[in-house]
C-alpha cells in the first residue's frame, strides 16, 4: 500500500499565523550564533528526524554559507572524526542529538555541561532554541510530507 502524499495538507496555507510565528521563532533563535554552526545543528537534527525537506534546505544553506563538502558528508559520523569539527561544534552536535532524541531520556548533565563550557548563557539559550525550532519544523514537514524543494 502506497501513501498518496499529494493528499497531505499544505500547513503553511492552512495555518499562516502559525507559519509566520515559526519563522519568527526560527530567526530569533539563531541571533548571536555562528551561521555555519546553526546550519550544522539543523542538518544533524534533520538527519535524525529523517526530514527530507529540511535536509535539502539546510544542506544548500550550509554550502551557501561556505561549509565544506567533507564536513557536510561526515556529519552523520561527527563523533568518529576528531579534528574535523571544533570542540565547540562537537558540543553543539552532542546537545542537538540529546535534545532531539528525548525518547532516550533527559539531556544528560555531562552533555549540557559540555555545551555550557563553549557557549555563554545567551548563546546556550539560543542554541537550545535553534534545536527546538528545527525539531518543530522537522515534525511539521514529516507529518505533512513536504517534498524537498517544495513550498510549504
Amino acid at each position: 500500500m502506497t501513501d498518496d502524499v499529494s493528499k497531505r495538507l499544505n500547513y503553511g496555507r492552512q495555518t499562516p499565523d502559525v507559519f509566520r510565528a515559526m519563522m519568527a521563532f526560527s530567526q530569533a533563535s539563531a541571533k548571536g550564533l555562528d551561521p555555519v554552526l546553526v546550519e550544522l545543528v539543523k542538518i544533524r537534527a534533520s538527519q535524525i528526524n529523517r526530514c527530507a525537506y529540511c535536509l535539502d534546505l539546510h544542506l544548500a544553506m550550509a554550502r551557501k554559507a561556505g561549509e565544506s563538502e567533507q564536513r557536510i558528508d561526515l556529519l552523520t559520523a561527527w563523533e568518529e572524526v576528531p579534528g574535523v569539527y571544533t570542540e565547540k561544534e562537537r558540543a553543539a552536535l552532542a546537545l542537538t542529538e540529546s535534545v532531539t532524541l528525548l525518547t532516550d531520556g533527559f539531556v544528560p548533565d555531562a552533555v549540557y555541561e559540555r555545551a555550557a563550557q563553549h557557549f555563554d548563557d545567551d548563546e546556550l539559550a539560543a542554541l537550545v532554541s535553534v534545536i527546538v525550532a528545527i525539531n518543530a519544523w522537522n515534525r511539521l514537514n514529516v507529518a505533512f510530507r513536504t517534498p524537498p524543494g517544495g513550498e510549504k
